[in-house]
């Protein structure tokens, strides 16, 4: 279990900020929690300034009555560490701690992540104010686990950076020559004699756009390498709170809050040095379903496929999407269950209370601004709380049985769209989640995994758009196809090596002979224009991009239909020692991609949790008391589910057979010991 083995039963509950509230509503809190079934709360997140009202004093009175009041009323605590936000003070007396944006504008007190990374203020204060709170709670036991900062994130760009990022490549390459054959500084004339002469790369040096348009460097070496530190250094900073507080509870777990497909921070490599994993789930109005389950399934597989934390979700409205909609009822509980059914052991909420100021007074809260427990909203926490409560830990710790991986990886993010070309159209994101949608509409389940993890337990193994090879890996695959794996990889892969140089002798580079293609050139078609093929007697488009391809060995599927390169390859299948690696050199549209992995799936054996009718999802766990199956109607109306096997309801009982027919209301939810 995420939060421990002594943790025997689902945690609900989320973040609880008592100290914006006078102490008399505290006891009303208590009671409305209660009502709700809430077991757990998180509390401390954003006290620093009260906590610590200058550099050597520590006033902790207001956070015991805090920790006695949910002890008395058997609450479990997520502690955090307050630090993601320093204190005005500090920002005043110690400005070392604010960032520099990318233009080279030093920031000002205010906001949050506003620390940089690299200060040696923050790196001093915030270890040592989680180890000041580690001592004072050690000897609370409904301590389950401690939060360090939130939602880290965000970029600086200081001198001290600078330093840093100088000594960071120091250990990474040991020479100066290294560092320049690694950033082709023969380029532009760009050669490095010294360290002191390296300059982070930002719009005052290397990059000419930054920002919500998008991130372009001249040198795309030197912008990669940035990146990775700054996810370090950041990785660093987590670091130092959880040895403070490891040294006084060492056996308590410790998270910090995720963010899904968050392109700043390598989460793979983040989660290596975490506890367990959490994270917090916002889906925009318009987001399908597959794009929210995508987002738990990474969460599950950058710590191995274990179970993780639903740490943060609003049980009603968000206030910062550009439209706030309201979930509409039995929504909350249809995304609740759908954490679960993909890894979630607890299912939690910002916030416990809506809070009366500042940006995020309206953002949804468990008790609202009128403060009453007869709510639309509350009603629904209520009645989730129940049905949690008797579910008890029928699924905790239940790992998906997945014979589908997609690789995933945050160099090859960066890299891909750092790049000069081919296309502004072409993202990493929108081509994995062409490939992961069509395995969720099948109800196929998929592990997202890194290109270190072990490929052997899987049929199937996509990697789309793998742009970067990085060294082994080329190896690694040629290994899994030949052993009877089947690898399917997309246009513009295999270009270029983990410092962003291109592989020579042709493209895909070291993954041609797996593939037995060789691609001459690539097309980047305009928005809105496109070429055709088609597919197992069925015409798609051929979009974004179209890769020139010859073959080495492959077996021609489709081919272009239109243009100069028209009856050239567009989709090959080569035979590899037992196994078949496939490559699809175009992006084409929904259709197509579960036309292609429907008939990709069927030949390797890879069978679906069972099939449902359009819009309703099935997914499983599995542990030590069974088989859990969630059926989760996604759907506008409601929908008939015709069963595969004998099964019984975990939460009413209700026994059913093979072959009954189970009706599912819009945005219903059933769970199934099968």
């Amino acid at each position: 279990m995420a939060y421990g083995k002594n943790v025997k039963e689902i945690l609900y509950g989320g973040d609880y900020n008592p100290e914006q509230w006078p102490q008399e509503i505290w006891q009303e809190d208590m009671r409305m929690m209660k009502k709700a079934h809430i077991n757990m709360v998180t509390l401390n997140v954003f006290s620093w300034a009260s906590l610590q009202p200058n550099e050597d004093t520590y006033c902790f009175e207001r956070l015991d009555k805090i920790m006695e009041l949910v002890r008395e009323n058997g609450l479990k605590v997520c502690m955090a560490t307050a630090t993601g936000a320093h204190p005005a003070w500090m920002a005043k007396r110690h400005p070392d701690i604010l960032r520099t944006d990318a233009d080279g504008t030093k920031r000002s007190f205010g906001g949050r992540h506003n620390s940089c990374p690299n200060s040696p203020t923050y790196r001093l204060y915030a270890p040592r104010l989680a180890g000041e709170l580690a001592k004072r709670y050690k000897d609370y036991d409904n301590i389950v686990a401690w939060h360090v900062s939130n939602e880290f994130g965000g970029e600086c760009h200081c001198e001290n950076c600078e330093k840093a990022f100088r000594e960071w490549l120091k250990d990474k390459y040991g020479t100066i020559e290294e560092v320049n054959r690694c950033f082709y500084t023969e380029f532009w004339g760009h050669t490095f004699y010294d360290w002191d002469e390296i300059v982070l790369p930002n719009l005052k040096s290397e990059h000419f756009i930054h920002g919500d348009a998008g991130e372009r460097t001249m040198f795309q070496g030197i912008s990669l390498d940035y990146r990775r530190f700054m996810s370090d250094s950041i990785l660093n900073c987590f670091r130092l709170e959880y040895d403070a507080i490891k040294k006084e509870m060492p056996d308590v777990p410790i998270t910090t809050n995720l963010m899904g497909f968050f392109k700043d921070l390598d989460y793979q490599k983040w989660a290596g040095e975490m506890d367990f994993v959490s994270w917090d789930s916002y889906p925009e109005p318009l987001d399908s379903p597959a794009a929210v389950a995508m987002r738990h399934d990474l969460m599950r597989g950058i710590k191995g496929q274990q179970s993780f934390v639903l740490m943060e979700q609003t049980p009603s409205v968000t206030n910062w999407h550009h439209y706030n909609k309201l979930k509409r009822p039995g929504e909350m509980r249809l995304l609740s269950l759908q954490a679960a059914a993909h890894g979630a052991d607890a299912i939690q909420f910002f916030q416990i209370r809506r809070g009366r100021g500042a940006c995020e007074k309206y953002h949804g809260a468990v008790i609202d601004h009128a403060g009453r427990d007869d709510t639309r909203v509350f009603l629904e926490v209520e009645a989730l709380g129940r049905e949690l409560e008797e579910l008890k830990d029928e699924f905790l710790e239940g790992r998906t049985p997945s014979k589908t991986a997609i690789v995933f990886d945050w160099d090859n993010w960066w890299a891909l769209e750092y790049s000069a070309g081919p296309s502004v159209l072409m993202k990493y994101l929108d081509a994995v989640k062409d490939y992961y949608t069509a395995a969720f509409e099948q109800n196929v389940p998929v592990d997202i995994i890194s290109v270190e993890d072990d490929m052997s337990p899987y049929k199937v193994v996509i990697a789309p758009l793998l742009y970067m090879t990085k060294t082994g890996y080329a190896q690694k695959v040629n290994q899994y196809v030949d052993q009877g794996g089947t690898f399917i990889t997309t246009y513009f892969s295999g270009i270029v090596d983990e410092h962003d140089l291109v592989i020579e002798g042709g493209y895909p580079g070291e993954l041609r002979n797996v593939l037995g293609i060789w691609v001459e050139e690539n097309d980047a078609l305009p928005e809105g224009e496109s070429n055709s093929f088609v597919y197992d007697g069925v015409k798609y488009p051929a979009t974004m991009l179209c890769d020139l391809m010859h073959l080495e060995g492959a077996q021609e599927i489709s081919r272009y239909e239109e243009d100069f390169y028209r009856g050239t390859p567009v989709l090959t299948r080569n035979h590899y020692g037992s196994g078949t690696a496939y490559y699809v050199g175009t992006r084409s549209n929904e259709e197509f991609y579960l036309h292609f992995l429907k008939n990709v799936f069927q030949e390797a054996g890879v069978e679906p949790v069972m099939n449902t009718p359009k819009g309703v999802e099935a997914a499983v766990r599995v542990n030590e008391k069974g088989r859990t199956l969630f059926l989760l109607n996604h759907g506008k109306e409601s929908s008939t589910v015709v069963l595969d096997r004998d099964c019984w309801n975990l939460v009413d009982g209700k026994v059913y057979r093979n072959g009954d027919c189970l009706e599912l209301k819009k945005k219903g939810v059933v769970i199934l010991r099968s």
